[in-house]
């Protein structure tokens, strides 16, 4: 495929690294994207050269507040990660959520979704993730077999998907008065994680050369750049 005007390889990569569902993830899983759908002369380096110099980018270096979370005062947010797929899942939170606060949101929005899981590594005290289970089996009216392990430090699947997160949000999310709703940023974490979510689920990633949909689902997920495709000239 090759884009016949310069105005759509802009608006390409545009699509591909600045809207929420791309999460300005990284230059490589830009890349990644663009090459998915289109092909120009020195593309690389044209595409290289706008993940450099977006002003976007260099003024959300500088935020690192977490936002507010919407209508419910949310300040929290539970990550849960796939070790297979590396799909994320971001709910959020509230960090004085109990045990039983925990279980009914994981039983709504995880477990209906995906169905029972066999084993978690827990990053919360060993305490709270005994009590998640005991109301998880309270919530199913029967004894289910888990398997439970607590590495808060040994194992950085989750912590690498936090700071991954953190990375994106601070694209979208920020305090103060240079950040404007006019240059897409917004005050609400809440509003973006969907799409953040999206975004990472959409990229390849780098351990397994695949994107998470790809291993979650079989198929990559309709995003907004796909919809370009009809401006492409088949070369081939």
């Amino acid at each position: 495929m090759a884009l016949t005007d310069r105005t759509f390889k802009s608006t390409i990569v545009h699509e591909c690294n600045d809207s929420a569902a791309a999460g300005h993830l990284s230059e490589y899983r830009t890349l990644e994207r663009v090459k998915t759908c289109s092909w120009w002369l020195n593309w690389k380096k044209d595409v290289v050269e706008y993940c450099h110099n977006f002003d976007r980018c260099h003024k959300a270096n500088r935020a690192t507040a977490l936002t507010p979370g919407g209508d419910r005062g949310y300040n929290a947010f539970l990550v849960l990660v796939d070790r297979y797929s590396k799909a994320p899942m971001v709910l959020p939170c509230h960090k004085d959520d109990t045990a039983i606060d925990t279980a009914i949101m994981i039983l709504n929005k995880v477990i209906s979704n995906t169905g029972l899981f066999q084993n978690i590594i827990s990053y919360r005290d060993p305490k709270f993730t005994s009590a998640l289970w005991t109301n998880l089996n309270n919530l199913f009216g029967k004894k289910l077999s888990f398997s439970t392990s607590y590495h808060p430090q040994t194992d950085g699947l989750a912590e690498r998907m936090i700071q991954a997160l953190e990375h994106m949000n601070r694209r979208f999310c920020a305090y103060g008065l240079e950040f404007k709703e006019s240059d897409g940023f917004t005050h609400d974490s809440c509003k973006v994680i969907p799409a953040l979510e999206l975004a990472y689920k959409t990229s390849i990633h780098y351990s397994t050369g695949k994107t998470p949909a790809m291993l979650e689902k079989g198929w990559n997920k309709r995003l907004p750049y796909d919809t370009l495709k009809k401006y492409l000239v088949d070369i081939q």
